[in-house]
C-alpha cells in the first residue's frame, strides 16, 4: 500500500463542530462519565498515542482532535500522520496529551470515528492500486451513513478515490425505477433534459445493449453501464465512444477487489464501489497510554 497522501485533500471543517457535539451527547447523556469521574482526579494528567493495529490508510484525525478538545480546549493533539497517508501496525498515528479525565471521556468517540473513515480510506486505496495503470477512476456512491457522507466522501478521496454526485441536487443519474415509472429510456431523458437546463450534466444507467442504443439517441452525458458481464461491458464501451467520443463510461454493481481490474481493462472511465461506504470494515485503531 503506498503511502502518499492526494494532493489538495479539502476536510469538511465546517460541519465539525456539529457532529462532534452530538456524538458526545449521545455518548455522555446527562451525567457525563460516571466511570472516569469517579476513578481519575481532576487535575490528573496523562499521555497516550493513537495506534494502528493493522496497515491502512488514515483519515478523519481532525475530528478525533476535535472530539478530545470539545471535552477539554487544553488538550495537544499532535498528528503524526496526515489524512491520505499509510502506515505499518504499530505506527503511531497522533499523540495526546493532558487532562486524563478529557482522553478518557473523548476516546470511544474519537477512535470511532478515526476507525471508519480509515477503514473507507484504506478500502478505497485498496481498489485504487487494484486498478493503477488503467484509465479508470475509483468513485464512491450515495450508499453513505446518513449524516456522515460529506466525511465518508472525504474519507474515499483521501484514499485515492473520487466522488460521484454529493446528492440528489447536484447532477441527474437516471436509474431503473426512473425509466420503469417514465415508460422508457428515450421518456426519462426526454423530461429530464427538458426540466433542467445545459449546465446540468445527465448519466442515464442502462444494463442491456438495446437500453444503450436507445440512450445514445439523446443529450447525454454518461452512462451507467450496470452488472455487465466483462465481455459485454467491453462492449458498450466502444459503442458509446464510437457513438459519442466525449461521453463518459460508468461501470457499476456488485464491483469486487478480485474483479476491479478486468473491469478497468474493458475500457470505462469511472467504477462506482458502494461497498467503499455501505459495508466497509472499520480500520483497527487503539489508544495507549
Amino acid at each position: 500500500m503506498t503511502g502518499h497522501a492526494p494532493s489538495n485533500l479539502q476536510f469538511p471543517h465546517h460541519l465539525v463542530a456539529s457532529l462532534i457535539e452530538e456524538a458526545l451527547a449521545e455518548d455522555l447523556g446527562l451525567a457525563g462519565d460516571i466511570t472516569t469521574n469517579a476513578i481519575i482526579e481532576a487535575n490528573h494528567i496523562s499521555e497516550a498515542v493513537l495506534a494502528l493495529r493493522e496497515d491502512g490508510c488514515i483519515a478523519g484525525l481532525p475530528l478525533a482532535e476535535a472530539a478530545f478538545r470539545a471535552i477539554d480546549p487544553g488538550i495537544s493533539f499532535e498528528a503524526e500522520l496526515r489524512d491520505g497517508e499509510s502506515a505499518h501496525a504499530g505506527s503511531a498515528i497522533a499523540r495526546v496529551s493532558g487532562s486524563t479525565r478529557a482522553i478518557l471521556s473523548a476516546e470511544r468517540v474519537a477512535l470511532n470515528l478515526v476507525q471508519h473513515l480509515s477503514g473507507v480510506a484504506t478500502a478505497t486505496r485498496h481498489f485504487v492500486e487494484a486498478v493503477h495503470g488503467t484509465h479508470a477512476r475509483i468513485v464512491c456512491t450515495r450508499k453513505t451513513t446518513p449524516g456522515l457522507r460529506a466525511f465518508e466522501k472525504y474519507a474515499v478521496r483521501a484514499g485515492g478515490g473520487h466522488n460521484h454526485r454529493f446528492g440528489l441536487f447536484d447532477a441527474v443519474l437516471i436509474k431503473d425505477n426512473h425509466i420503469a415509472a417514465a415508460g422508457s429510456v428515450s421518456a426519462a431523458i426526454e423530461r429530464a433534459r427538458t426540466a433542467n437546463g445545459h449546465m446540468v450534466k445527465i448519466e442515464v444507467e442502462v444494463d442491456t445493449l438495446t437500453q444503450l442504443e436507445e440512450a445514445l439517441q439523446h443529450d447525454v452525458d454518461a452512462v451507467l453501464l450496470d452488472n455487465m458481464a466483462v465481455p459485454e461491458l467491453k462492449n458498450a464501451v466502444a459503442r458509446a465512444k464510437a457513438a459519442k467520443p466525449g461521453i463518459l463510461c460508468e461501470a457499476s454493481g456488485g464491483v469486487r477487489l478480485v474483479t476491479v481490474r478486468a473491469i478497468a481493462e474493458t475500457g470505462v472511465d469511472m467504477i462506482s464501489v458502494g461497498a467503499l461506504t455501505h459495508s466497509v470494515k472499520a480500520l483497527d485503531i487503539g489508544l495507549d497510554f
